[in-house]
């Protein structure tokens, strides 16, 4: 945008100097060109005048000295033409020929008209300036003089003349610039600060922090506004976001204390339970159990929302001790754990990634894993990205349900009588959003999960 605006404003100069610079350069050579014409033209009368007696008299030979010395002085050449506009004297040997231009000024020469003016010669019109002005005995004509005169002075000139002029407009673009830019930095100041503080508005908003304000009270008043609402905006969104996660973690460890009672209460009540009331018995005591797990997922997630500084992580070290934790459990549920891939990578993310994506994924695997399955561990390095995946042998996901795995609460219908809250996955592919990553899903033969991080 600033590149923009100082754009803007060297267009706006450069017209400025275009507009003030081209009409007086033009003014400067129409000036001279006119000095030239009127020079010449004075010469050429009177040369007019001069050669009344020699046509007369048929004596030139005074009249060529005139003209040789003319020429010699201001290098233009002079011809005096009869009434038929052959030469009759010239202040050169040989006469010059005359073209069509100066041609057509003889013939009105002779027919007793005044010589007209030239357009505007550019620099790069090497044609001479041809005057012709007719010779009058008792009114009658009786021939023409006509001057050749360079016009090389004249076009440099003009020449030097637009080089002053187009040195002055880089000279106001020059300054123009100089000037442009503290305004420019005044006028985008406010725009650059709220550019670079959404970064960490977004950031604060997410870790339950203040996000600092990004108004200093600088550049122009619109922009200041505009500030200042931006950081009314961003507090409100800060308490109200800040509220939310309070009110799930507040809830749900506070649900956890009746729910726990209650859990005791229908214990309490095994063996004292009619037979008729039996099967309601477990029952209530499976929802209760549900409901546990339910609050424990909501609050991981409370958890896994908490934005939390990115650190280097030692990959080997989570998977090491998530398999370590959950090898019992797969040797109970009849399936192997297996780990392949690179060693010695090193990731960032916020601390403990690694260990809760591979919690909430390796539960799910052991879950759906039929018994004699494998699930494999794999650490790969895809560019400057590390991969932790998780590969199962299991009934994996239909190609419509892989997108809404992630998604809070949700639960593939074929599984809905599973034990589980559908946090699991929620909570993995929000951990490594905040490190910056990404959580693929894919179901070639069984379910693979692959959790990216950057490199370290």
């Amino acid at each position: 945008m600033g590149a923009r605006l100082l754009v803007i404003m060297m267009v706006v100069v450069g017209l400025l100097a275009a507009g003030l610079g081209v009409p007086l350069a033009l003014a400067s050579a129409a000036a001279a060109q006119q000095d030239l014409f009127t020079e010449r033209l004075i010469d050429t009368i009177d040369y007019a005048s001069a050669a009344e007696r020699p046509l007369t008299e048929a004596d030139t030979s005074q009249l060529a000295a005139t003209l040789r010395r003319y020429d010699e002085v201001y290098g233009d050449a002079v011809l005096v033409l009869d009434r038929t506009g052959e030469p009759v004297v010239a202040s050169r040997s040989p006469a010059p020929a005359l073209d069509e231009d100066a041609r057509e000024r003889v013939t009105l020469a002779l027919a007793r008209q005044p010589s007209q003016a030239y357009p505007l010669i550019m620099p790069w019109d090497e044609r001479p300036l041809v005057l012709a002005e007719p010779v009058l005995v008792d009114s009658e004509v009786r021939g023409a003089v006509v001057t050749i005169s360079s016009t090389a002075a004249v076009r440099a000139q003009e020449l030097r003349t637009w080089s002053l002029v187009a040195t002055a407009a880089l000279l106001a673009l020059g300054s123009g610039v100089l000037v442009a830019l503290p305004v420019v930095r005044w006028i985008l100041r406010p725009v650059r600060r709220l550019d670079e503080g959404t970064g960490r508005v977004a950031a604060a908003v997410l870790a339950g922090a203040r996000p600092d304000p990004v108004s200093d009270n600088s550049g122009p008043p619109e922009l200041r506004r505009l500030s200042a609402s931006f950081d009314r905006m961003a507090e409100q969104v800060a308490q109200a976001y800040s509220a939310q996660r309070a009110f799930v973690a507040d809830a749900s460890h506070q649900l956890r204390n009746p729910l726990t009672a209650l859990r005791l209460r229908l214990s309490n009540l095994q063996g004292r339970v009619d037979a008729d009331a039996a099967e309601d018995h477990v029952a209530a005591l499976e929802e209760a159990e549900r409901l546990s797990t339910l609050l424990d997922g909501l609050l991981a997630l409370a958890r896994a929302e908490r934005t939390a500084p990115l650190v280097p992580l030692a990959v080997d070290d989570g998977v090491d001790d998530r398999l370590e934790a959950w090898r019992p459990l797969a040797e109970h549920s009849g399936l192997e754990l297996r780990r392949e891939g690179v060693r010695g990578l090193r990731a960032v993310g916020p601390e403990g990634a690694v260990e809760t994506v591979l919690d909430a994924v390796l539960d799910n695997a052991v879950k759906f894993t039929p018994a004699g399955g494998t699930v494999t561990v794999r650490t790969a390095l895809h560019g400057d990205l590390v991969e932790v995946s998780v590969q199962d042998t299991g009934p994996g996901l239909a190609p419509d349900e892989l997108d809404r795995a992630t998604d809070r609460f949700w639960r593939s219908p074929a599984r809905i009588n599973t034990e589980g809250s559908g946090l699991g996955l929620a909570i993995a592919a929000r951990t490594v959003e905040l490190g910056g990553g990404e959580l693929l899903l894919s179901s070639p033969g069984g379910l693979r999960v692959a959790a990216r991080l950057p490199r370290a």
